[in-house]
């Protein structure tokens, strides 16, 4: 009889949370158009899609960008 693959964790791997826009929106004071111009700019993170027309940001991701702005 086979081994079973070992398990991972929830201690060894990283948990990401995905915020969705009006949370995002909250924590930087940018407006939807200045996010999603700064995006196509290279200037904002890009989201990761969700399903259909739903997108969210790594949460990790945001908080970064906003330390690099201080």
């Amino acid at each position: 009889m086979p081994d079973p693959a070992p398990s991972v964790s929830a201690a060894t791997r990283p948990t990401t949370r995905l915020i969705r826009l009006r949370e995002v929106q909250h924590r930087v004071g940018l407006g939807r158009s200045t996010i999603y111009r700064w995006m196509a700019e290279g200037r904002f993170p890009s989201p990761v899609p969700l399903g259909g027309h739903a997108v969210a940001w790594k949460e990790e991701q945001i908080d970064d960008w906003i330390a690099s702005r201080s």
